[in-house]
């Protein structure tokens, strides 16, 4: 990753969002050359010398102390998941040479952790690692998730821009698609020397015009909690919602369980994939049932 030129494209897009009555200041004159704030204006709003901030924005974070990064994101009002990225795209313009290598990730999936997924029974859950594979799910989860356990080698972004039936299969496959490029960025800025990482977006920029777009976006956003709507293949429209949590003993790994409001038509039809996910139907995709 070209950590000056994340740097430039995410501090300019940052500033091209913001106006100038949303920052609190006066829009002098009636012709504007930029979309949001001039470069003056982030210096002022963050304390800092117009051509300090210029220097900032044309991808030198070299030396950027923590408070000059905290006066930036309040100028530019970023939220937790811009935050820390810009934090850690410091981290990375300041790191040595011996530093610039991928941060280590679990070799695998323990034991313990494919015990506690087959425990649950109730709430489809699943793990990923930080490439967005599938390592593993309860049956419920695999079952949720029919389509994309189909493929030989589940992959929740490959899935969601490279495989047609995705459009389908996410009910609002745009907004969707959004939060996946976001979540993707962050990763890439706590990795950015990680090749698998890198190939992954390489391909999916390669191979799809809409993550090429998003990407472009340098928008960045946690996945730790939200609504899902999915329309399954056999049980049809589900709105379920998600908790995503790192798994502190395993580097790089995120459990997933989703729920379903109590006494909605959603939750019926989970109960009711949970007992075809006991059956060896579960093992293919089948046609849509009435519920």
């Amino acid at each position: 990753m070209d950590t000056r030129n994340e740097v430039r494209e995410f501090l300019s897009t940052r500033r091209a969002r913001i106006t100038p009555d949303q920052a609190g200041l006066p829009a002098f004159g009636g012709n504007r050359r930029v979309p949001g704030l001039r470069r003056e204006e982030v210096s002022l709003l963050a304390g800092v010398s117009v051509d300090y901030y210029t220097r900032l924005e044309r991808g030198d974070l070299s030396g950027a102390s923590d408070s000059v990064l905290d006066a930036l994101a309040r100028a530019l009002k970023l939220d937790d998941a811009e935050t820390a990225h810009l934090f850690d795209l410091a981290r990375t313009a300041n790191a040595s040479p011996m530093a610039r290598k991928p941060r280590k990730k679990a070799d695998g999936l323990r034991p313990s952790i494919q015990r506690l997924l087959d425990a649950m029974t109730g709430a489809p859950a699943l793990v990923r690692n930080n490439y967005f594979d599938f390592l593993a799910g309860n049956a419920l989860g695999k079952a949720l998730y029919a389509p994309l356990f189909a493929e030989p080698a589940p992959n929740s972004a490959r899935f969601a821009f490279l495989n047609p039936a995705a459009r389908d299969f996410y009910l609002e496959w745009e907004r969707t698609t959004e939060e996946l490029v976001a979540t993707i960025r962050g990763e890439a800025g706590r990795n950015p020397y990680d090749k698998k990482l890198t190939d992954l977006v390489g391909e999916l920029s390669t191979r799809s015009d809409r993550f090429r777009t998003l990407w472009a976006a340098h928008n960045v956003r946690y996945h730790r909690t939200g609504v899902k709507r999915i329309n399954h293949p056999a049980f049809g429209d589900l709105e379920l919602t998600y908790e995503a949590f790192e798994l502190p003993a395993d580097p790089g790994l995120h459990l997933s369980t989703y729920t379903a409001e109590p006494g909605t038509p959603s939750e019926e039809k989970l109960k009711l994939l949970a007992s075809w996910a006991a059956t060896d139907a579960a093992a293919e995709v089948p046609v849509r049932r009435e519920v």
